[in-house]
């Protein structure tokens, strides 16, 4: 499959990015951020607290220190679903309860979402009942709240192919539940994302994370450095009229299961090779 060509005309996506992969302290993360000329970031973790842990003024105070700065949140990146699936049903929408608190106070309407981590001994199709029992809670959740869940195809969960991001899809069928697309983890999984999920998913696709890795050794590199045929994915997004926002997950220092880190320098190199990639394709970045 070819990728479509891009038009001549240009074409705006807004700018976001993981503001703990740049510092742990929000402001520093905040200024970095504009220097980029992101007009958003994405709210992971705030002094090294998680989101999932923020208290009520914490998350007051972030948000004032964002607002100062003139940043806006696109999304929380939130850990719910990355979780053994033997935890109860519960054990998740609780937690999902108090991130959308936590959404609401940085006034976003998107959430970050995995589907579920499986025992040692376990296929994948041994909790896909399960996975989609616990999805269907969640969306229904988010629904009531008026949010929207964003999906991530994280490695080793049940949702990291395209196939089974598929099935989650279909099998929940909610508006609140769409897809957060990452290049770099369908690579770590042997998938060609372009070639391989594009085409099915992106009917669902909502949200672009953003960053690239090497087939061979699951390397994390910069956008266009790696297989993850980012070109070819930021040419049809641009094709099929995507508008939303391109988050910067550089991970290009340390990985680790919640999330992972860069620096303001690694930072800035990930940014730039994308807006790169964005410019090639006529996009502008704001």
């Amino acid at each position: 499959m070819s990728a479509p060509s891009s038009a001549a005309s240009p074409t705006a996506w807004q700018l976001s990015g993981f503001g703990d992969e740049v510092d742990p302290d929000p402001a520093v993360q905040a200024a970095v951020m504009l220097a980029l000329g992101a007009s958003h970031i994405e709210v992971r973790s705030a002094w090294g607290v998680n989101v999932s842990e923020l208290t009520p003024e914490q998350v007051t105070e972030l948000k004032g220190i964002l607002d100062a700065k003139g940043l806006k949140v696109s999304a929380v990146a939130s850990p719910i679903g990355k979780v053994d699936i033997s935890l109860p049903v519960e054990h998740e929408v609780e937690r999902l309860r108090r991130i959308i608190s936590v959404a609401r106070g940085l006034d976003t309407k998107y959430i970050r979402i995995f589907s579920f981590y499986r025992g040692e001994t376990q296929t994948p199709e041994e909790i896909r009942d399960d996975v989609i029992t616990r999805m269907r809670a969640l969306a229904a959740e988010a629904e009531s709240a008026g949010v929207v869940l964003l999906h991530e195809n994280e490695k080793d969960i049940y949702g990291d192919t395209p196939e089974r991001v598929l099935d989650i899809m279909e099998s929940v069928g909610s508006p609140a539940l769409r897809v957060a697309w990452d290049n770099a983890n369908f690579v770590q999984v042997g998938v060609r994302p372009y070639t391989d999920g594009y085409a099915m998913l992106r009917p669902y696709l909502e949200y672009l994370q953003v960053k690239d890795a090497i087939m061979a050794t699951g390397e994390v590199v910069p956008s266009g450095e790696g297989d993850g045929e980012l070109d070819a994915t930021i040419a049809a997004l641009k094709a099929d009229g995507y508008a939303g926002f391109a988050s910067l997950e550089p991970h290009l220092a340390i990985q680790h299961e919640l999330g992972g880190f860069s620096g303001p320098v690694a930072f800035g190199v990930a940014a730039r090779a994308f807006a790169t990639l964005a410019a090639k394709n006529g996009i502008e970045l704001s």
